[in-house]
């Protein structure tokens, strides 16, 4: 019988999801963007456990709020899973309604910009995971918006080129 490897030095091995320290920063958009993010918390998982080459998040929305500015990326692959809770997921399709249970993926360079609204009255709880891919490119075909990952950090700037 083999001994499970320790985890690296500072990190836990395992720990209940939601007893995660919340994120500080409530987004990473230019202030403007920033505030459409009232009603959304996160819970860095991946981080915890010093992952680097991918992120994890347990994320709430509150009745009313939205995941993400409409966005879709030009390397970064994007899983989501409901774990609780019925948002609509909007895509360059329209919306459509998800459940517990369910899950969805979008593909790097796709171009189908999505995000998740939270229509209904109860709190939506769910995980999801991205890539951290080196030059990065991602669109927001509602908001005058472009963002780039540029040695781990996303750079914002308006669709001329312009930054914030």
């Amino acid at each position: 019988m083999s001994t499970p490897a320790n985890p690296p030095s500072g990190f836990p091995l395992a720990i209940v999801a939601d007893s995660a320290p919340l994120r500080t920063v409530k987004s990473l958009y230019p202030e403007q963007f920033s505030l459409l993010m009232e009603g959304r918390s996160k819970q860095p998982l991946g981080t915890l456990f010093g992952l680097s080459q991918f992120g994890v998040n347990l994320t709430r929305l509150a009745p009313g709020a939205i995941s993400a500015l409409r966005h879709a990326h030009s390397l970064q692959d994007e899983f989501i899973y409901i774990i609780s809770g019925h948002p609509s997921l909007k895509t360059d399709e329209g919306l459509t309604q998800l459940a517990p249970g369910m899950c969805a993926g979008f593909a790097a360079g796709s171009g189908n910009a999505h995000q998740l609204i939270n229509l209904s009255e109860q709190d939506v709880v769910y995980l999801e995971v991205g890539d951290r891919s080196a030059g990065d490119q991602v669109s927001y075909p509602d908001d005058d918006l472009q963002a780039t990952m540029i040695d781990g950090q996303w750079r914002f700037s308006h669709k001329d080129g312009s930054p914030y």
